[in-house]
């Protein structure tokens, strides 16, 4: 087998083997294959594509070039849950605990924050002592004592993936969904779990711009996870504007536990029932979504779910006392600056990238993997698209612990948000469920 052979073959639109994939693969995560030609291969495969066997045998071949976690040990179902990332997605802080609290069981890893979308083991270290290094062991026993843990993705897991992300950021080839769909699904099928809700964003704040994209990442994602003889699900959610009201690690942990205890935002807790439904559904602890909702709806107003979240945070060494009191026990930034508009109007539109960009210039984010952030930093926005707003109110609010960047970035902030005389209508927060 030459990998220049497979070069041609795949640069002249032919369809390679599962063999002739891992090859590659193989051959590039040892080291006997070069960047350079490697590079090839993804330029190859960004121009003609690959075919829905060609992705799967990608896929697989990424999921193998690691560990692949074992949950045999767990009994009963085990699920997760994969979003291709937005601004203010604090979806896991709240869906991983209201799925434990109905007897599922959550073993997940997750990722910290890059760029302009945040991250959630980012949010959850923001909560003193929380630690998200457990060894296989310890989390396994946890899964199995309260139905619900987290971890870091480690080194030993879909190496072939990061080497392969690396060279796409710096070939052009990032935006191909067989290539994006291999990447989220190695990770999920090394995650070892039984059922995988996606939750497939799109608009200004998402890396899916149009519906017509995001409809086929998610049929490429669900179509994988089918072949791998997963249970698999997505739900194409809108990321027109943020998700909730806050921006930032310590601020969206914040909105996390009040929604839990049912006065959160509005379109974080319908987003998290409608996965939640979904999940349980394909877990079979439900027999229809109407009847699934009922049961979060319950669990949400019994307290099941903020007490299941206590126990997960006490479990990895955080400071249980947060749920009661988070505004006084999370660490919160030296400088707050209000921005409020000259002119009435309605919130004609909001955009999500923007405030994301302005977010991590405030220290919420950051651009390299293993630069430092401010888990204090952030954005709250007091208005949502369609709302009304008065002349002199708070458009949104700027948390930083540097007064210097919350000038820079104030006008960035202000000109993310468009007001019109005229009433809007409100964007659909989910557009298509893909199965």
């Amino acid at each position: 087998m030459s990998i220049m052979h497979l070069l041609a073959e795949k640069r002249d639109g032919k369809t390679l083997s599962d063999d002739d994939i891992k090859f590659i693969v193989d051959g590039y995560v040892a080291g006997d294959i070069p960047d350079y030609q490697m590079a090839a291969f993804l330029m190859a495969t960004f121009i003609r594509g690959l075919d829905e066997g060609e992705t799967y045998a990608l896929t697989k071949a990424m999921a193998e070039s690691g560990e692949i976690l074992d949950l045999s040990e767990i009994d009963g179902v085990k699920v997760d849950k994969h979003s291709t990332g937005g601004v203010g997605d604090k979806v896991s802080l709240v869906l991983a605990p209201m799925m434990a609290a109905v007897g599922a069981n959550v073993a997940k890893m997750s990722g910290r924050g890059l760029g302009h979308t945040g991250g959630t083991i980012d949010k959850l270290e923001s909560i003193p002592g929380f630690t998200v290094n457990l060894d296989r062991e310890r989390f396994i026993a946890q899964v199995k004592q309260i139905g619900i843990a987290l971890i870091g993705q480690t080194d030993e897991v879909c190496p072939a993936d990061k080497k392969i992300y690396a060279l796409r950021d710096v070939t052009a080839t990032v935006q191909s969904i067989p290539l994006i769909a291999s990447s989220i699904m190695s990770k999920k099928i090394a995650g070892g779990a039984d059922v995988i809700i996606l939750d497939v964003k799109v608009g200004t704040g998402a890396f899916m711009k149009t519906l017509d994209e995001a409809k086929e990442l998610a049929g490429a994602l669900v179509s994988t996870g089918k072949r791998f003889g997963k249970q698999a699900v997505a739900v194409i959610s809108d990321m027109s504007q943020p998700l909730g009201i806050t921006i930032g690690n310590a601020l969206e942990v914040e909105e996390a536990i009040d929604t839990m205890r049912g006065f959160g935002s509005p379109d974080l807790l319908e987003l998290c029932y409608t996965l939640g439904a979904h999940l349980m559904v394909k877990a079979g602890l439900a027999g229809r979504r109407d009847e699934a909702i009922g049961v979060l709806t319950e669990v949400v107003e019994s307290g099941k779910v903020i007490d299941k979240f206590r126990e997960f945070v006490e479990a990895q060494g955080g400071d249980g006392k947060v749920v009661d009191e988070p505004r006084i026990l999370l660490p919160h930034a030296a400088f707050i600056e209000e921005i409020s508009v000259g002119a009435s109007g309605y919130i004609k539109s909001i955009n999500a990238e923007e405030l994301g960009v302005a977010a991590r210039f405030l220290g919420a984010g950051r651009k390299t993997k293993d630069e430092a952030i401010d888990h204090t930093a952030g954005i709250v926005i007091t208005k949502k698209v369609g709302d009304y707003i008065n002349a002199g109110e708070t458009l949104a609010q700027m948390h930083s612990n540097n007064a210097h960047t919350l000038a820079a970035v104030s006008g960035m902030v202000y000109d993310a948000f468009e007001l019109s005389a005229f009433a809007q209508d409100v964007p659909p927060l989910i557009y298509d469920i893909i199965e």
